[in-house]
């Protein structure tokens, strides 16, 4: 029997025997780290996206993601069901591994930039989230935060360390990444303190989905069909909207960025108008700061990922040096377009 073979036979006999479904069809997806996932077509017709953790993955955290997702879904917001297995919990254990199986929403991940009709809903649908998120329990697991919080001093160390694994990993563009790595440093030593400046001295902290960005909104036309990849942490609900509103891809590659980043937040203020104005219009200043501390996809070898995943990832370090400077350029008018925003949701 090939390993293919025995792989679907494994997921056949867990879903079998957990949840009582006939396995037609198994259909490895090579994507997540966490995750060994697979996509599953049933007898009767039902498509299922299941995932099987490692080892190292951590179950508590884990059950209280799909908690959350299952009590955004009550909620009548678009998320896929989690199944309950026999015993009624959300996550199974079987062939000595623990196992989730979600229903396959319709549509799929877009790797292109929004539209805007797709951003106002995307808008709608977070602030939504948050609303009914801010009655739910707040998550051990907190959100990082060290683009409030962090030293510039740390950040710009941060650089050389990249630069040092880059070397030892045998980059394949160590010029370029150390181009990008002194263009970083001189960007958080010349504008953190004055983005931290405009800043709320507090901000709102709850329950969030805390991975909500491009690659877990499942689309359809110029709609969300689906939320997935719940994370599930205590975190900063201007930080999840500012990271949505201005996607590095989009930013990057799209002439309508703005007008994206402006029908986003204006949709999801007009859902969620409890969230304090001053820290809606603060999005755009967190969304820069957290992209200037973030290394993600500098150096990709030390994530061991698949060739896609990581060709992916070395793109996404590439946009967001260039989200990085077409942000700074229009921060004066991304304020007079955020200054538009009333106080009873919308623009004014």
């Amino acid at each position: 029997m090939s390993e293919a073979d025995w792989d679907a036979a494994v997921t056949a006999d867990v879903l079998e025997e957990r949840y009582g479904l006939v396995v037609d069809v198994v259909e490895p997806v090579h994507m997540g780290t966490d995750t060994i996932n697979r996509r599953v077509l049933t007898d009767d017709g039902i498509r299922l996206f299941v995932k099987e953790y490692r080892t190292n993955a951590d179950l508590e955290a884990a059950r209280t993601a799909w908690d959350m997702s299952e009590y955004c879904r009550a909620a009548r917001l678009p998320i896929p069901r989690v199944w309950d297995d026999a015993d009624g919990n959300l996550i199974t254990i079987a062939q000595g591994s623990a196992w989730a199986v979600v229903d396959e929403a319709p549509g799929r991940v877009t790797s292109s930039a929004m539209t805007v009709p797709l951003a106002r809903h995307i808008g709608t649908v977070m602030g939504r989230m948050h609303r009914v998120l801010a009655a739910y329990p707040l998550p051990q697991r907190m959100q990082q935060s060290r683009w409030r919080t962090g030293t510039v001093e740390d950040a710009v160390g941060k650089c050389g360390t990249v630069m040092a694994t880059a070397l030892q990993q045998g980059h394949e563009s160590l010029q370029h990444l150390r181009t990008d790595l002194d263009q970083r440093r001189e960007d958080l030593q010349d504008h953190v303190h004055r983005l931290r400046k405009h800043l709320p001295d507090t901000m709102v902290e709850q329950a969030l989905h805390a991975d909500l960005s491009r690659t877990n909104l499942i689309v359809l036309a110029d709609a969300v069909t689906g939320v997935i990849g719940f994370r599930g942490a205590t975190g900063i609900p201007a930080w999840e909207l500012g990271r949505a509103a201005f996607d590095p891809r989009t930013v990057a590659t799209s002439p309508e960025w703005d007008a994206c980043a402006l029908a986003m937040v204006s949709a999801y203020h007009a859902e969620n108008p409890s969230l304090p104005l001053v820290e809606v219009r603060a999005c755009a200043r967190i969304a820069l700061l957290y992209m200037l501390f973030s290394f993600y996809g500098a150096a990709t070898a030390e994530y061991d990922l698949p060739p896609e995943a990581e060709a992916d990832l070395k793109q996404h370090w590439i946009e967001r040096q260039t989200a990085i400077r077409r942000m700074l350029n229009s921060l004066s008018d991304l304020d007079d377009a955020f200054a538009s925003l009333s106080t009873d949701g919308g623009c004014s």
